[in-house]
């Protein structure tokens, strides 16, 4: 019994450092393991740069994600531990960074085109929690930039027939196409999934087009930054950097028919990628949409633009390693410097691999399980292969030492010189000289032959009964009751062993669910 209780223990501590580590220490981690860009490994990120912190894709789940009812518990569930990873990975990893700018790169929500009125605002509600700025006591103004995903509004052929989504939206959020300075760079934000519409008689398409081009003729002596939800044109099973870890997404696009726009693209076409860079000239893009990590340099007149595409920041959304990205937008450059990578710095940085974490939790209740059942009453040593290795290692041990002794018994013998006929000097061990044995118990039968004791006889006919018990053999009782039969006696033993197994796992329990909560919900609760 105490070998099961040492065991119970144990798995106490074993599930609170996992937990410690799985709902704390991994974001410590991660945390650290990142830093704001700088133009030189050795030197920190200039005081004179914006640091901006970029997020993409949080699409919160709802009632559009897994085909369930609204009020079911598995959605519900799902929405719950989703909101709350994300919340941590903002609270504890992202806005420890102190950022003086947030943005995020669109998709917002899931199935915000599709949303009625009221999940539209329930949705929002928990994004604005999920994203609070309460814990950021030393700057609570903190300005926060938004672009609209297909997710948020939907794409040209659904403007077509529901155009009160856009307008719901920039309520909330701002404008879909505008522009802002921050650290001398532009940063420009335009709405992609109207670029490529298609549809005859697009406002919304007219309307980021003409921004566009009014932007373009405007100041060029900032460098620009473009900020799109929908990646620019790539062609297909272009190599994404090692950074990726799903494969490679190529190009396509539904048309929603009758000339009505597009219902979905993956990127933006070669003729509106290309118009894009030569109008704007960036000497950076941003995207999302994707949901994994993907950088790729454009080839244009002006010279090579590099885009980094952006991995969502939840890890519900297909991608086993979430991220985020931190930037430092720098004061402009000088008139004749080409050198765009001091105006604007990026850094990856890689959240806790939650999948992986619930994964090893699974992982680790099965092997508390199996421990619990199999674990002998008595401990290891009760074991009987335990008892032949420990034999087998003291045999072991025990023929080492004795050739040791005997090596010990040559070396320390005596040894005398001896010439032979040509004068050659040998050296010779003595002859020992042992006393001869004797015996009073025995009888010598004659030279060579075997001495038997009286003794030893005695042990060879009439061996000690104390030890022939056999394993498995029931006493009969003093009273002459009957035995209790084998079944019995094995469904009585198999009901011991589950009481064991389920009372040590209340224990475990009653330890550790209490401090999983305390845990889960550490950053859930604004303060």
């Amino acid at each position: 019994m105490q070998s099961a209780t040492r065991l119970t223990l144990l798995l106490c501590a074993a599930w609170a450092a996992a937990l410690l580590y799985g709902e704390m220490g991994a974001y410590w981690a991660a945390h650290l393991s990142c830093s704001w860009p700088s133009a030189s490994s050795s030197s920190p990120s200039p005081d004179n740069h914006v640091k901006i912190a970029v997020i993409a894709d949080p699409q919160l789940m709802d009632s559009t994600s897994l085909g369930l009812p609204a009020s079911s518990v598995a959605l519900q569930a799902v929405e719950l531990f989703t909101d709350l990873n994300m919340r941590r990975s903002f609270q504890s990893v992202i806005l420890p960074f102190k950022p003086d700018v947030i943005l995020f790169l669109g998709d917002h929500f899931d199935g915000g085109p599709y949303l009625s009125d009221e999940e539209w605002q329930e949705s929002l509600f928990r994004f604005k929690h999920i994203f609070s700025m309460s814990e950021q006591r030393t700057n609570s103004h903190v300005p926060i930039y938004y672009l609209s995903g297909n997710h948020d509004i939907g794409y040209s052929g659904f403007h077509s027939v529901h155009p009160k989504v856009i307008s719901r939206y920039e309520k909330e959020f701002g404008p879909r196409n505008y522009h802002f300075l921050s650290g001398e760079v532009d940063f420009v934000v335009v709405d992609a999934q109207t670029l490529d519409g298609g549809a005859k008689q697009s406002k919304e398409r007219a309307s980021t087009w003409e921004f566009i081009k009014t932007l373009s003729a405007g100041n060029e002596s900032n460098p620009k930054v473009l900020l799109t939800h929908i990646p620019l044109y790539r062609p297909d099973n272009t190599p994404c950097g090692p950074h990726r870890s799903s494969p490679v997404i190529n190009q396509r696009i539904h048309n929603a028919g009758m000339d009505q726009g597009i219902r979905y693209q993956n990127y933006l076409s070669k003729e509106t990628s290309d118009l894009l860079l030569r109008l704007l000239k960036p000497t950076l893009v941003l995207s999302g949409h994707d949901h994994d990590q993907c950088t790729v340099v454009h080839s244009t007149t002006f010279g090579p633009v590099t885009e980094h595409t952006l991995g969502t920041i939840s890890w519900q959304q297909g991608n086993l390693y979430p991220s985020f990205m931190l930037m430092s937008a720098g004061p402009k450059l000088t008139p004749n410097s080409t050198d765009s990578i001091h105006g604007v710095l990026t850094n990856l940085c890689f959240l806790p691999k939650q999948t992986h974490i619930y994964i090893w939790y699974i992982f680790q209740f099965l092997i508390t399980v199996l421990l619990l059942v199999f674990w002998p009453t008595n401990g290891l040593s009760s074991l009987p292969y335990m008892n032949k290795f420990v034999s087998f290692m003291r045999s072991v041990g025990a023929e080492l030492f004795s050739r040791t002794k005997e090596k010990d018994d040559e070396e320390d013998g005596e040894y005398e010189m001896v010439f032979d006929a040509e004068g050659s000097m040998h050296l010779v061990k003595k002859a020992v000289t042992r006393p001869p044995r004797t015996n009073s118990d025995s009888q010598t039968m004659g030279r060579g032959n075997v001495v038997a004791r009286p003794t030893a006889r005695k042990h060879q006919t009439e061996p000690d009964s104390s030890v022939l018990v056999e394993m498995g053999s029931e006493t009969p009782p003093e009273d002459g009751g009957k035995l209790p039969r084998p079944s019995k006696w094995n469904i009585r033993k198999v009901l011991q062993r589950l009481f064991r197994v389920v009372k040590s796992i209340v224990i475990i329990a009653a330890l550790n669910v209490p401090l999983y909560m305390m845990l889960l919900f550490k950053d859930w609760i604004d303060r």
